[in-house]
């Protein structure tokens, strides 16, 4: 998947990291809230990478750790980010929901199993809602994240507000 590859790319082009390096900062930047990416799928990935020939791993030992994989950008790998970028970035748009599959089936259930599940999404909308705006205000302050971090972190922000709207007007006008 060309997402994975330009984010492990994307991290490997500020600096040399290791495989479990990759996966902590996917977690630390919450990368996979916002895109498809897990654990096992880092791991595959810069193997894959590395076959390739858009990384170079060299092996290290400290201390009595055990030995790593150290990996580096190539310069194959330059130009596969730089393409990536580009190609990604002419895509259409898609922002897939998982919760739509449930929208589109509203209509099998009874009033109280269709109110049911919206109520659902709504908690899990203000439950991530909530998560945003703590991590927000968390990061906001910090000089060492970067203004592209904050501007995702505000897109899904701004998404889930559209979202609380939305979910609104499918909610009878009795209510």
């Amino acid at each position: 998947m060309a997402t994975i590859d330009l984010i492990v790319l994307g991290m490997l082009k500020d600096q040399a990291l290791s495989a479990y390096d990759i996966q902590k900062l996917v977690e630390y930047r919450n990368i996979s809230k916002w895109v498809k990416i897990s654990t096992p799928s880092i791991y595959k990935k810069v193997i894959q990478l590395e076959e390739k020939g858009y990384i170079a791993g060299n092996v290290v030992k400290e201390g009595k750790m055990p030995e790593k994989a150290i990996y580096t950008l190539t310069d194959q790998g330059k130009r596969e980010f730089e393409s990536l970028m580009l190609e990604i970035a002419a895509q259409p748009i898609r922002i897939f929901l998982d919760f739509n599959a449930v929208i589109v089936n509203l209509d099998k259930l009874d009033a109280d199993g269709r109110a049911q599940c919206l109520q659902r999404i709504e908690n899990s909308v203000t439950e991530l809602k909530q998560y945003l705006e703590e991590n927000r205000q968390l990061k906001e302050g910090i000089p060492d994240i970067p203004e592209t971090g904050l501007a995702v972190l505000q897109q899904q922000y701004i998404l889930v507000q559209a979202i609380e709207t939305w979910l609104a007007s499918l909610k009878p006008a009795d209510e």
